[in-house]
């Protein structure tokens, strides 16, 4: 097809939508869940149409993924009806999330019926968004409307059909809940399709809400819980406790709360879990089973739920132009992700230290380990910062491999350390009266209420912390975001007082992350990440292991003749630094072993912060604002 004739048809397409839609009216959609633990969504949807052409589309830009990610491969069963006739429709031949459909004579409504797989590729999620006792519901998931709208004039009157005795939570306001075949039907408010996409919801045969706000205190704020045991719900009460705290402290931080209510969504499963999506009323979050009463799990999910909470300010109430789109088919600019994730990182951190979800010690062992691993990205010589934003689209589709020479998503880890030093250098210049709280109730304060959107760019950003403390802040955050450098910008660290160091002490975050994700983490010493089987996950280029020859995707066999283990291999680097001997390394890759040999003598390296002369500015911004 020519590119006239497409425009062409483009273009008589939206002429004729606009005929076809009867916006008086809203779209009905009902969404089966009752087939969940088999991981397949059923949805009916009767969209008010006039006769002729009409084109539908799938939500494919998500809120929140940056991206396409839209499950459309997951989009099955669909069919068309109206007047009591099955309708031919025709998906476009260049927009996979287009469909074509012609109106009869004298229809209204048009029934759309459509199922959902939901076992991998579901849009805010890592993998599957059911199982058999737990399930998280997208709305993009199970929806099409007319191209062209924009989401905020589409009216949606949802349902949702649980499994029998499934309890549930979500931001999206309740109409009623009926009975059907002893399942309960859940209606819900008309709200528009933009509240509908960023209000999921999460269902499970075991479930715990926990209040977090007093009786009659608004808006009210809860943890919505489903879990695949009523274990897993075992929240202790100095997590409830941090928690309320969370919500003070946010409160304090911004100056004022945009949002009518908001819900913490949070799925406890082996099975339903690896996300973490803002929305304005609520995060979608998916941790492990045991998250709550395993302490190293616990350790490193903590600055998940603030981390999300956080979004509802920076993300979702002032978002970034390039993100602030018309509707879901509309592509998404992503430069500046440095400030929409990394801001968000740095102040989800930090207010896990001031609710008490983390220790101040915590805070620095994980910090210590996100810049140990910038510092050691080679990828960082030829890929500027903002280049890992503005190709969020294919980075987010690598897996591990190669990621020290590519890079990846390190606009979250990079842009915490950019925004600590912007804190510390607030601090300096205005001799500790002002810091990064001001710029934040400055930017993203204003009048409390319900949700809406206020966009800005990089001059609004810079000016604003102009409005803080004078200072040249475009020139420092262009000079940080697109220059390229061997090493990691790790100024806010020193000038709070503090630097990054390497001894052969354990760092906590590094040694939780190594036993819940059966590792072990050379990275620092050899140069490498090696999983229990053996398998390297990742070298980082220059190090020793490099330099011989050993790349990704090779499988570690054997270390000094012995076959390998975490224990192996730590004696064997503890042992490097007392001996001329080389570190040999058995490894097979694709059915052929060879043996390297590494001279090295740097003994096992754990990074760590260690305290400089100075005041101790990191203690500062650490300190909880509401005491």
């Amino acid at each position: 097809m020519s590119l006239v004739r497409i425009v062409l048809r483009y273009a008589l397409a939206a002429v004729c939508f606009s005929f076809s839609l009867v916006l008086a009216q809203p779209i009905r959609l009902a969404v089966d869940l009752t087939d969940a633990p088999r991981n397949i969504y059923h949805a009916r949807l009767t969209i008010p149409v006039k006769p002729g052409p009409l084109t539908l589309v799938y939500p494919e830009w998500i809120p929140g993924n940056h991206r396409p990610a839209g499950p459309i491969a997951n989009l099955t069963g669909i069919t068309m009806e109206a007047e009591g006739q099955n309708l031919d429709w025709q998906r476009d031949p260049v927009d996979m999330y287009t469909f074509h459909v012609g109106v009869p004579t004298g229809a209204e409504l048009l029934q759309v019926a459509l199922d959902v797989i939901t076992t991998t590729g579901v849009a805010g999620s890592s993998g599957a968004s059911a199982s058999t006792n737990v399930l998280d519901l997208n709305w993009n998931q199970a929806v099409l409307y007319p191209q062209g709208t924009s989401s905020d004039e589409v009216e949606v009157e949802a349902a949702a059909h649980l499994p029998g005795g499934w309890k549930f939570g979500t931001a999206l306001p309740v109409e009623s809940v009926t009975k059907a075949g002893g399942n309960e039907v859940v209606h819900f408010k008309p709200v528009s399709l933009t509240t509908l996409v960023d209000s999921p919801l999460i269902a499970g045969d075991h479930y715990r809400q926990i209040q977090l706000t007093k009786p009659g205190e608004t808006p009210v704020h809860v943890i919505d819980m489903v879990s695949e045991s009523e274990a897993g719900l075992a929240m202790t009460p100095q997590d409830e406790a941090a928690y309320r705290k969370l919500v003070a402290e946010a409160g304090a931080l911004f100056g004022a709360r945009h949002y009518t209510q908001y819900h913490f969504l949070l799925t406890l499963s082996d099975e339903v879990g690896g996300r973490g999506l803002e929305h304005h009323e609520s995060s979608d979050n998916g941790v492990r089973e045991r998250e709550l009463t395993d302490p190293e799990m616990h350790l490193l999910e903590a600055g998940l739920m603030p981390h999300e909470f956080v979004h509802s300010w920076n993300g979702k109430y002032r978002r970034l132009a390039g993100l602030a789109t018309r509707n879901y088919q509309d592509p998404m600019v992503a430069d500046m992700l440095w400030v929409y994730e990394g801001l968000t990182q740095y102040l989800g951190d930090v207010l896990t230290v001031r609710s008490g979800l983390w220790t101040p010690e915590q805070y620095r062992e994980a910090l210590a380990e996100s810049a140990a691993t910038l510092d050691h990205l080679a990828g960082r010589t030829w890929r500027p910062l903002e280049d890992t934003a503005r190709s969020v689209q294919i980075l987010r589709l690598e897996g591990p491999q190669w990621t020290g020479w590519r890079r990846g998503l390190d606009y979250y880890s990079e842009g915490e350390l950019i925004w600590l030093e912007v804190d510390t250098l607030i601090r300096l210049q205005t001799h500790g009266n002002k810091s990064l709280d001001d710029f934040c109730r400055l930017f993203y304060g204003g009048q409390s209420g319900p949700p809406r959107v206020v966009s800005y760019t990089f001059d609004d950003l810079a000016r604003t912390l102009n409005d803080v403390t004078p200072y040249d802040w475009a020139k420092l955050l262009n000079e940080r975001v697109n220059s390229t450098s061997a090493h990691a910008p790790l100024v806010g660290i020193e000038r709070g007082g503090w630097r990054l160091v390497y001894s052969d002490q354990p760092n906590t975050f590094v040694a939780a992350q190594e036993r819940t994700g059966k590792s072990a983490n050379a990275s620092y010493s050899l140069g490498f990440l090696v999983k229990q089987d053996g398998r390297l996950v990742d070298v980082v280029p220059g190090s020793p292991a490099y330099a011989v020859g050993i790349g990704p995707g090779m499988k570690l066999v054997a270390v000094n003749g012995r076959r390998w283990s975490r224990e192996v291999l730590r004696d064997a680097l503890r042992g490097s630094g007392d001996s001329d001997r080389p570190i040999e390394l058995l490894v097979e890759n694709a059915n052929f072993f060879r043996t390297y040999a590494i001279s090295y003598r740097g003994g096992v390296k754990n990074p760590h912060l260690e305290r400089t002369a100075g005041p101790d500015t990191l203690d500062e911004i650490l300190r909880p604002l509401m005491r």
